[in-house]
């Protein structure tokens, strides 16, 4: 995993930056290098000034200051394309650096239990993975450009002016250090306030998210005044919290406008005094001004940019805290599951969430290539045993074991390559089918897909679609009936190609037709797998071979399917009496 120091440090900086731009050097050189030409072409500009305005005073011939004036617009105008070109270069340097450090964020939130996640909203995350780091990108392109093309301009003046006048040089010298320690002491000023900014930020985007997922009910029950009350609780809170970071970052710029009206007055005098004196000509006077003019640029975009330092200092702190959360489930031991249908076992499992219990020493085997129907009232802890399967969450004392191997020794990606779920709610995606089926990887070409989907007995319902694979969906599967997202569902298993499978009652969504036709592919998906449905309807669990029945997180029932039929005193023969799961307690 990625690791930062926790508390922001020019470190943080620094390992930010090398971490994440040594993969771009070939940029960062061409950058460096369209940096250093413009800062030369900008030194020049006022050399050709001076030379002309000397030159005129002088009587020089036409046809000279006419060549000069030439040379005027020729770098000025190169020195604009070379910036625009360092512009283009860093922008795309700041894309590239960020779009990776989302991609390293996503992934480590995903590797995450589910302890953390259930902490926070999707809107939440999705601020904190996008919003923060696009803060970013100006750290890592403008403020690249901004700060080493200042510097060097800031160099390349001071030496100039030393060079004409080592008087004038010294005393802009002292004000540009003094405006740097400025600058320097106020540079921390806004951390906090830009870190309570983007944290506010966050809670405004997760509350918006989840009000607008379950806009149907706040309608339905007439909550909408009280959720826009909420909102303008949370927005207002937002608002203040924002102004104040931007009151505090307002500061470093209000100083700097006073310093450099200071400086235009060293500048203006010493150029009025050495004329004066006849120790210069006019247009070197004029030259001492437009180089202070000059100097006025660099030390407002190191203002400005140390004003956007402050915001990514907030993005830098609150990156590295994701980035450092670290996993409640421990590391494999690196050796890999077998590929053939594993022997799943539970020992003595107890879990809880968040010191709630919901299982107590739950005990169960099933066999290699056995399907078990889990049946149990709400809340009973049928989803806790198919999330410990999964590896969302380990037990809190116990063990669930894969041919006897404790799965807290197999890594978390391992285990969940080799479990295949097929849920209710099933996430689609706003694009094409074959990208919904693959999960975006292009690696799966679609010759492999016909042919899953032909030997699932899925492949008249991809006929039946308007453009086969590259039937486009809208918005959350738009589209495709509830009935095609659940087949869309199991075909994704079948591409996974798992050795365990869990089902939970898939079928409660679909029609009575397709429901039939799905049939033989459910039974294709157990062959030579072992298999887990969560039964809600006493029909799904006629494919099980033994039967486990839970009642308040404890096993109330466990045993061969047709035994516990025949037998008049079992619970699952009275449910089965019945023809109801409300029974099972």
């Amino acid at each position: 995993a990625r690791r930062f120091p926790p508390s922001l440090s020019m470190v943080s900086y620094t390992q930010a930056l090398l971490r994440y731009l040594r993969p771009q050097a070939g940029r960062v050189a061409g950058l460096a290098g369209l940096l250093f030409t413009a800062t030369g072409l900008q030194l020049l500009v006022p050399q050709i000034v001076r030379a002309f305005i000397d030159g005129a005073l002088a009587g020089e011939a036409t046809r000279r200051l006419v060549s000069m004036a030439v040379w005027f617009l020729v770098v000025s105008v190169a020195t604009q394309l070379l910036a625009a070109a360092a512009t283009y270069v860093g922008t795309d340097l700041g894309w590239r650096t960020t779009n990776q450090m989302r991609a390293d964020l996503a992934d480590h939130l995903l590797a995450l239990d589910m302890s953390f996640h259930n902490d926070r909203t999707p809107g939440e995350l999705i601020e904190r993975i996008d919003g923060d780091i696009t803060g970013l990108a100006n750290f890592f392109s403008q403020f690249v450009v901004r700060v080493l093309g200042s510097g060097l301009l800031l160099v390349g003046i001071l030496a100039a002016l030393f060079r004409e006048d080592v008087r004038v040089g010294t005393a802009l010298a002292g004000f540009t250090a003094l405006t740097l320690v400025a600058m320097y002491r106020t540079r921390s000023l806004a951390i906090n306030a830009s870190n309570s900014e983007r944290e506010t930020s966050a809670q405004l985007f997760g509350f918006i998210e989840e009000r607008v997922a379950g806009l149907d009910d706040i309608r339905a029950n007439g909550a909408g005044s009280h959720v826009m009350r909420r909102y303008a609780e949370v927005a207002r809170e937002y608002f203040f919290k924002g102004r104040s970071a931007w009151m505090r970052r307002s500061i470093i710029w209000v100083l700097i406008i006073g310093l450099f009206s200071a400086g235009f007055l060293i500048a203006l005098a010493a150029g009025i005094w050495l004329y004066l004196e006849g120790a210069i000509t006019l247009g070197t006077a004029f030259l001492f001004y437009q180089y202070m003019n000059m100097l006025q640029d660099p030390i407002e975009q190191v203002t400005n940019q140390l004003q956007e330092l402050q915001k990514a200092g907030a993005g830098l702190i609150r990156f590295a805290g994701l980035m450092n959360t670290t996993t409640d489930l421990p590391a494999g031991d690196g050796r890999p599951l077998g590929a053939a249908a594993p022997r799943v076992e539970f020992r003595d499992v107890t879990f809880a969430y968040d010191e709630q219990p919901v299982l107590h020493d739950v005990s169960w085997t099933l066999e290699p290539g056995q399907v078990l129907g889990l049946l149990g009232r709400t809340g009973g802890g049928k989803s806790t045993i198919t999330r410990l399967l999964f590896r969302l969450y380990d037990p809190a004392t116990g063990s669930v074991r894969f041919d006897g191997r404790d799965l807290r020794t197999v890594d978390v990606d391992d285990v969940r390559a080799r479990v295949g779920m097929v849920t209710q709610e099933v996430q689609l995606f706003a694009a094409t089918v074959r990208d919904n089926l693959t999960f975006f990887d292009g690696s799966i070409d679609d010759a492999e897909i016909s042919t899953v989907l032909s030997e699932a007995g899925l492949w008249s319902w991809l006929e039946s679609l308007p453009h086969g694979l590259d039937t486009e969906l809208g918005p959350g599967g738009s589209g495709l009936s509830a009935g095609e997202a659940q087949l869309v569902a199991f075909a994704r298993v079948f591409l996974k190609n798992p050795s365990v499978v869990i089902l939970d009652e898939p079928s409660s969504r679909l029609d009575p037709a397709t429901e039939a036709a799905m049939a033989d592919a459910i039974d294709r998906l157990f062959a030579g797998r072992t298999g887990i449905i969560v039964a809600h309807r006493l029909e799904t669990v006629a494919r099980a071979d033994r039967i486990l029945v839970l009642d308040e997180g404890r096993v109330a029932e466990l045993g061969d399917r047709d035994r516990l039929a025949a037998d008049p005193e079992s619970r699952f023969a009275a449910l089965l009496r019945a023809g109801s799961l409300e029974e099972t307690a």
